[in-house]
Order: structure tokens, then sequence, then C-alpha cells
């Protein structure tokens, strides 16, 4: 499952990825309104914004309770005329171009556009209101524009291609000559070599695809805000818990629905609610809205958006001298051809395929075993899944839940299982400020007690907050800026009403791991250069530290330790655990293939050329057409996105969400490695951190892979895992 998204300060060019997935449940404060935020120019706020000094709390931690919306534009306005004037210095120099002075320089360029930056679009995706996101409507083409001026600007590509030519000769230690050749690769790749003409069409291209994605996202969540579903009475929503029955209850009357309940979405295919409600009419209401979102027409129909952006891409991606768009975005990925990605989704898609059409056909003869006569129909699936579920191995979710209470999860399992293996230990603080309520803040510490760096904890899901579940840093870690980590973990765990406990299910668990690992890769990073440090690595290997770090939810010292009942004390039965290990290869046909699914849709929207790309209205003709001639249009199992909502590819995962698998192989074979070495040692962890963790984007990926495990991938652990062996 996909589960993370970030924004972060790569350096001195900004990233933006917005991968989104869940629902909402509390209310933000009461947005400003557009106009407001259209009218703020910059001089307004210019005296107290906190913006423009470097932060004085610890390890430069943003100061949340100073930071207005009015402060935003003032900001980027002045640190982008900053960081030109830094660029206009480097270019005008008359001293030869040297590493010292030419990329350094562009290195630690625009530190204040990188200051508001992390903010804001964190703020975007955690904490938004319509202010934001017409601030981010108005800022986003102007940043694109901004960051052209940079690549696109002649003189100062000049001094990077002569230091690029003498690399050899430079003296360069080896992560000074990643960044070079990194820098220099971003250049080109940025259009950096073509004409004047090919220059200014690029430019083009790029401030309207900003436009456009801005646009994409702000519909996947205003409509999955907007597309809840109503029900009218208590007796339709049978099969919920009491607790999921009084949420619905809430979200009704907090949208002025006295008596009635209301359901929300997520921004997969699939819903929670899917797996316990008995009512098939209202499975099949809440499946079908799921399905046609940003597609039935209206404010919030994307295929246009989808289609445009598609042939813009490609368009862009022959103007810089490639076949098709994927050609150019898998050139800096591990997987370094759309060939290679195609093979892998390829091999996988036919085993997924064949074991989910055996576990439909499970299903169907469940449901005749219960009297009735109808065919399995996607609404159906997660129902009846579950019910095979109980059957084969005697549990259900729910009596899960009662033993994974959200602190217990969190300082028990997630901070006990980094202390075990990297000796860390954390200590909750209340003195720095939080941009809402629920966000927790933890000094992560040293063996010896010194500061490694801060970690933001934000667990809940609200109207204000993007779906799914993202690790993005405020402050990345650089020995050249003496700075160290500050970075975030947002979850969307719906919040129950006051007073009870906050109870996660099985995959909520494994997500929190999964997440922390994104958030070690950023806290461990001792790189010298901010745009290699933390998680700037290639797409496709992103997630393997953190898909790595789900393997000690499951492990007994770590199980054991916060694996306890919320009320009683008493650890999880033994009983227990063992049938919902049991369980984890059970529907993993229906998981993989709909995760596969989405995956060959990307791929093939992106190995398009310009003129090929399907028209908005034959955008879901060409996702059916693409998924039938990959043997993997099943009616009953859609993919985990479609494209009108696919937020990933909008979001810094364009030609990228095969990566979730591929970095997955790496990841299996990672967790055979511990097994053999000896599991949970402070030895093992060491050598991970040292050799992979700390290394950040400082050297080539899978090069790093091979020094820690001393040995090529195998892909032989995923398939077992996944039973597609």
């Amino acid at each position: 499952m996909a589960r993370m998204s970030r924004m972060k300060s790569k350096g001195w060019m900004l990233v933006m990825a917005g991968i989104m997935m869940q629902g909402c449940s509390d209310s933000p404060p009461p947005p400003e309104s557009a106009g407001d935020a259209a009218e703020v120019t910059g001089a307004a706020a210019a005296a107290d914004n906190p913006f423009f000094a470097v932060s004085p709390l610890p390890l430069q931690y943003p100061p949340f309770d100073r930071i207005r919306e009015e402060h935003y534009v003032p900001a980027f306005e002045r640190g982008m005329s900053e960081q030109l004037a830094e660029i206009d210095a480097i270019v005008s120099q008359t001293a030869e171009a040297s590493f010292a002075n030419t990329v350094v320089p562009l290195e630690v360029s625009g530190q204040l556009l990188n200051r508001v930056s992390t903010v804001f679009f964190s703020m975007s995706s955690a904490h938004t209101n319509e202010a934001i996101q017409a601030i981010e409507t108005d800022i986003s083409p102007r940043l694109s524009a901004h960051y052209d001026a940079i690549l696109l600007n002649p003189g100062l590509f000049a001094r990077v291609r002569a230091v690029y030519e003498q690399r050899e000769s430079a003296g360069l230690d080896p992560e000074s000559l990643r960044l070079l050749e990194e820098t220099w690769r971003d250049f080109v790749r940025a259009g950096a070599e073509l004409d004047t003409a090919e220059q200014e069409r690029l430019r083009a291209i790029n401030t309207e695809l900003s436009e456009l994605e801005t646009r994409f996202s702000q519909n996947v969540l205003d409509e999955v805000n907007r597309s809840a579903i109503v029900v009218e009475s208590r007796e339709e929503l049978t099969g919920l818990t009491a607790a999921e029955i009084q949420r619905a209850a809430d979200a009704a009357a907090a949208r002025d629905l006295p008596g009635k309940y209301v359901i929300p979405l997520t921004n997969t295919s699939g819903q929670p609610a899917l797996v316990t409600l008995q009512n098939r009419a209202l499975r099949q209401r809440i499946m079908e809205a799921s399905l046609v979102r940003g597609s039935s027409g209206g404010e919030f129909d994307n295929t246009a958006i989808v289609s445009r952006v598609a042939a813009l891409r490609a368009e862009r991606a022959q103007l810089l001298g490639y076949p098709h768009y994927a050609a150019y975005v898998l050139e800096k990925q591990t997987a370094r051809t759309p060939e290679a990605a195609n093979a892998r989704l390829a091999a996988m898609i036919g085993p997924a395929i064949r074991n989910a059409e055996r576990e439909a056909a499970d299903l169907q003869q469940q449901i005749r075993a219960e009297g009735v006569d109808f065919q399995l129909a996607a609404w159906d699936w997660s129902y009846y899944a579950e019910k095979v579920r109980q059957q084969r191995y005697s549990f259900d979710e729910t009596q899960l839940k009662p033993y994974f209470e959200l602190d217990n999860v969190l300082l028990k399992g997630v901070f006990f299982a980094a202390g075990q293996l990297y000796g860390i230990s954390f200590r909750e603080r209340n003195d720095l400020p939080v941009y809402q309520e629920d966000v927790r803040v933890f000094d992560v510490l040293e063996a010896d007690g010194s500061q490694l760096g801060l970690f933001l904890f934000d667990p809940f899901a609200r109207p204000s907050k993007q779906g799914g579940a993202w690790m993005n840093d405020y402050v990345p870690q650089s020995q050249l800026l003496g700075t160290r980590p500050v970075v975030a973990n947002h979850l969307n765990i719906p919040k129950p009403p006051a007073g009870e406990p906050v109870l996660l299910t099985f995959d909520e668990v494994i997500t929190a791991f999964h997440e922390f690992g994104h958030a070690l890769h950023g806290l461990f990073s001792a790189v010298n250069y901010p745009s290699l440090s933390g998680t700037s690595v290639p797409r496709d290997f992103v997630e393997y530290p953190s898909q790595v770090n789900e393997m000690w939810a499951t492990w007994p010292d770590v199980l054991r330790n916060y694996a306890v009942h919320y009320q009683t004390g008493e650890p999880m039965p033994q009983d227990l655990l063992d049938k919902a290990l049991a369980a984890q290869q059970f529907n993993q046909g229906f998981a993989t293939s709909e995760q596969l699914m989405a995956s060959i849709t990307d791929m093939a929207l992106h190995q398009l050329a310009p003129d090929a790309v399907p028209a908005a209205d034959e955008l879901l003709q060409f996702e059916a057409d693409t998924l039938t001639a990959a043997g993997a249009n099943l009616d009953m199992l859609p993919p985990r996105y479609r494209l009108p909502y696919f937020s990933h590819i909008m979001g810094g995962y364009a030609a990228g969400y095969y990566s979730y698998i591929w970095s997955e192989v790496l990841d299996a074979d990672t967790v055979e490695w511990f097994k053999r070495s000896g599991g949970m040692t402070r030895e093992n962890g060491q050598h991970f951190r040292d050799t992979l963790l700390s290394r950040g984007g400082s050297a080539d990926a899978l090069g790093l892979f091979v020094d820690f495990k001393g040995a090529e991938p195998d892909v032989t652990p995923l398939l077992i895992r996944r039973g597609l062996n």
C-alpha cells in the first residue's frame, strides 16, 4: 500500500510531492476567505514576518505560533528575490568557475525560500483552508517560473558546465563529486542545453503544469470532503461498531444533518466501511460514489486535467530528447528504464490475477453458502473476504484493535523498536508551538544523550488534512549548514469521541511503523550537502527503508511490549497473534493486483507520445483498455486508484507508482538478512544505519544496498511473502 508523501527542501530547489489517501474527522479553524488571501501584498506583515530570519527555536524548529497566513506571500516573494540575487552574484564572478565558488553557493542559496516553502507546503497538506489553497494556486506557477529562471540561466549553466568538465581533476571527495554530477544532470534535464525558443516553450509547459497539478490536488481533497455518503437510518449501518456509528452521527451533525449519518470517503477506490457493512445496497452506493470521483462532470472533474497534464509531460520529455515521459523519469531511478519497470510489473501481474481469481471463487462460494444468488461485485469483495478470513483463521480485525492503543503503539512499539535497534530514545516536550492541537513533538536523543533531532507526530484525520500517510522534513540535516533534522509523520487515524481510547487497526499499526521508517531515514542522515540529505534518494528506493521498518511491528519482543489490552493490560493472546500472522497472506491476490493495476495504468499513460494521449472523454476507456491488454481488467477488482483521483501521479510518483513493488524486493530481501543475522540487535541496527540510512543520496542507491547486504538483491523473498511463488 502506498503510505507516503512528502514535501522537502532539496538544497536550493524545492521538491513538492503530494501523495494523499484517506478521510477526515474533526474540523479545522474557520478559514480566511480566498479573496483576503489574494489581496496579500509583499508589504504586509514585513516587520514581524517569522520567515525573514532563521527560527530561534531549538534546531530551527518552525515558530508555528507566530506564523500567520499573511506571512506566506511576502516571504515567498522576498525569498525568490534573495535567491535570484545570490544567483547573480555567482554568475557575475570574474574568478574561474570552481566547485567552491559555483556549486557550493548554489547549493546553499535560497534559505529564506526554503524556510517558507517547507512550512507552507506542509500546511497545504496537513492543515489547509481556503486561504492557503488560494495562495497555493497563486504561488505554484510563480515558483515554477522562479526555478526555470535559475535552471535556464545561461551564465550559471556555463559555470556549472565548466566545473563539471573538470571533475576528474578537481580532487573532489565522493560526496562532492556526487553533488556536482547531480547538479549538472538537473540543469540538463531542466532544458539548459535547449535553444531559446525551446526554452520558452519549456517555461510555458512548466507553468501550466504547476497550475494544473495544484488544481487536481485541490479537486481531490474538496471532492472527498463533499462526496461523503449520507445515510438516513441507523439500521442501514448494521455491521459498524458503536464508535464508527457515533463518528458517522458526529460527521452528519457537523454538516447540519441532525438525525442522519455520514460516511466519509477515502482517496482509495476501496472504502473501509465496506469491510463490515451488511447492507449491500449501501455498500454499492459507497463503492459507486468512490469510483466516479473526478469523472462525473461538475467542478471537481479531473479528466481534462489528467489528459492535459499527460500531454504536456510527454511534450516536455520530447523537447528534452526522450521518447516519452516515463523514459525521462526513470533515467534517475534505480530501475533506469521503463522496460525494466514494465518487465517487473508484467512478471507479477499474471500470478497476482490468478490468485485474485481463486480468491473470487472462494468469495462467490461464500455468497452461495449464505443462500443468496448474486454475482460478486466490487462492493462485495471486502465484506465477503472478511467473512472468509474469519472462517479460515477464526478471527476478525476487530479482535485485534483493543490491543493496539495509539500511545502504546507509538511509545512502546515504534519508539521501543528504534531504541532496541539503534540505541536512540525519545522525550516528549510541550514547550514548542504546534500548528494543530493534536500534534505532538519529541526530542530524539542518541545513546549518549546528545540530541539527534526533533520529531513531530500528527496522527488524526480532519477535513483540513489531505488523506494518506506521509513524512516530511522541516529542517534537513546538513553538515555544511550545521543543521540537524526536524522531521514529521502524518497519519489519518479517525479521532474517536472525547474520552474514548484511540484504537488502531492492524493496518494502521503497520502504517505507523512504515512512516517512522521514513523518519529514521531523515533523522539518521549524516551528509554534508542538504540536497543529498535523508530521503533525497530515487523515488523507487525511498520506500525501501520504511518498508523494512514494518517488520518490527510483529517482531515478538516488540509486539509483547506494546500489544496489550487497553483496559486490562493483558498481553495479546499468542493464538490470536498466530491467526493474525497466518492471515497476512490471505487476500494477497486482491491486494497485489489492485496495486499492480494502478502501476500499470500509470506507466502506460506516461509512455505515450503527446498526440497519443487520450482526450478527457477517452481517459477511462484508455484505463480499461490498458488493463485488458495486461490481462487485469476485472469488474469486481478495480485498481487501487483510478486516474481521475490518482494523486500519486500528480505529486511526485508520475511514472513511479511501480516504486512500491520495486522497493519491496529490497525490503523483503533485507528482512531475510536481519533474520539470518540474528534479528533485532544493536549490531545489526548500527550496520543498517551506517551503511544505508545515514548516507541519504550521497552515493548510488543500489550501491548502498550492496554495501549493506554484501550481495545483489534477490526477488525470491518477495514472491514468497506475497504468496506468488
